[in-house]
């Protein structure tokens, strides 16, 4: 399935459908319009989930830099005690 077909994994007859309730709803003349709209609306979402994709990705990171230190930390006092 192509890419652009498979948005919210929905195949092009359920896109198709969709379009001719939105068409009978609407009207051909406001079409063009709600289209710009979703567009815009489906940017701005994948542009939100991106920020907080890398909001998470980057706390994790953080995390892991601070687990590692304070194994690092619990390794050197380990070593200090087995020093006579």
């Amino acid at each position: 399935m192509k890419p652009m077909l498979a948005f919210f994994n929905m195949g092009a007859t359920e896109w198709v459908v969709i379009g001719v309730i939105v068409l009978i709803i609407f009207g051909p003349r406001r079409l063009p319009e709600i289209a710009d709209a979703f567009g815009k609306s489906i940017t701005r979402f994948k542009s939100a989930t991106r920020s907080a994709t890398d909001d998470v990705k980057r706390e994790l990171d953080d995390a892991a830099r601070e687990v590692k230190e304070a194994g690092e930390s619990v390794r050197d006092a380990d070593e200090d005690i087995k020093r006579p």
